[in-house]
């Protein structure tokens, strides 16, 4: 690649990562085996996802008839609108069409209609997909675009990393079922935390804190520390660390309860040697509640409030623990967590108001993110 394509690269935000086809099966047919009609008779709208390059588009066409779907749709968003530019190559999906124009095709987005057998052949699939120009340029804001959103049941897709704020609230606005991808940090911001404490919305079913392989472009800059699989099945790939699914359809695996030890035997018992060996769990300074540094240490015994790592979201059940809040930076205060005394910033640089703290050894620590719950 030129410098001047690497210059290029580094300006832009590149978020043409495309989810792989076999991660998308994994985590719908989670849903499907909790509920065999979720989609049945369902309006499922993609946006961003050219059936050339989305396997989001493949999967669902496929699937058409297996899952019962009303109708899919999905959008595509015009190349010369991107900030990122990959040299984008017209589909021959597009090309073999009469309506096919160059110029069009560069500055204009694309809807993609599945509802009918255009063939003939007497199955609805990726073959009978139709499609036809925007006035616009795709983008999902857009009035277009909107109007698809209002008619759609369920919104699938994996939105730009840049922009996954402005598209959950594009969604949420308009009340709708969805199920996307996003980084796992997305957890604590001010439009995500609330809706999961109040169970309005929750993880997805697989690839929690495992990382995931995306198709990039073939002009993608991959970072000097990139240490990954860069091709898989002759595709050029990326893996992304701290990615999951968000969702708000249902599936079974967020239902079934943690099996716990109890508190002291966690204490006599633990693998883990923060805790095996303790009096006690230690207590925060500045809010009531102990510190449970992993998972698997819940006391299933314990009634008061438990700091927990993010992870715990994962293996959330809401019918086993009620999710008090957040302790991070305004989450934390809003929470009440009391401000440290300032004498104890010397001792601990790293220490902030609205995060929780504890005193060991005569040092103040502060812990990694935590989740404060408490048993039902």
């Amino acid at each position: 690649m030129g410098n001047q394509t690497q210059a290029a690269a580094k300006a832009a935000k590149n978020d043409e990562f495309y989810t792989q086809y076999h991660d998308i099966e994994i985590e719908v047919n989670a849903y499907l085996e909790y509920d065999p009609d979720v989609f049945r008779g369902k309006t499922v709208l993609l946006p961003c996802d050219d059936p050339e390059w989305s396997n989001f588009t493949k999967f669902f066409a496929q699937k058409f008839e297996v899952l019962g779907l009303k109708k899919l749709i999905s959008t595509s968003f015009a190349p010369d609108s991107k900030k990122y530019k990959y040299g984008y190559q017209p589909s021959l999906f597009e090309q073999e069409d009469p309506q096919f124009d160059i110029k069009k095709t560069q500055t204009q987005g694309k809807i993609f209609v599945l509802e009918r057998d255009k063939s003939g052949d007497g199955r609805i699939d990726y073959k009978d997909i139709e499609w036809q120009y925007m006035e616009g340029d795709g983008d999902f804001r857009s009035k277009e675009v909107c109007k698809l959103r209002d008619e759609a049941d369920i919104i699938v897709t994996n939105p730009p990393f840049s922009l996954f704020r402005e598209f959950l609230a594009w969604i949420v606005s308009a009340g709708k079922q969805f199920l996307i991808i996003g980084n796992i940090n997305a957890i604590g911001y001010m439009c995500v935390f609330p809706s999961i404490k109040a169970n309005k919305m929750w993880l997805g079913a697989t690839n929690f804190n495992t990382g995931m392989y995306f198709r990039v472009p073939e002009d993608f800059v991959y970072a000097p520390t990139y240490k990954f699989e860069r091709e898989i099945n002759g595709v050029k790939v990326n893996r992304v660390p701290g990615v999951c699914w968000y969702t708000n359809i249902e599936h079974g695996r967020r239902h079934q309860p943690l099996s716990l030890m109890t508190l002291a035997e966690n204490l006599r018992f633990s693998r883990h040697k923060e805790i095996k060996g303790r009096k006690d769990y230690i207590h925060y300074e500045n809010y009531d509640a102990i510190e449970v540094p992993y998972v698997d240490a819940i006391p299933s015994d314990y009634d008061g409030v438990m700091g927990v790592p993010r992870t715990f979201l994962d293996k959330y059940c809401p019918e086993q623990f009620e999710i008090i809040g957040c302790a991070e930076g305004e989450s934390g205060r809003e929470l009440g967590l009391k401000p440290y005394p300032r004498e104890l910033k010397k001792l601990n640089p790293s220490l902030r108001d609205g995060q929780l703290y504890y005193i060991e050894n005569g040092r103040p620590e502060k812990p990694y993110a935590r989740i404060l719950i408490r048993k039902k």
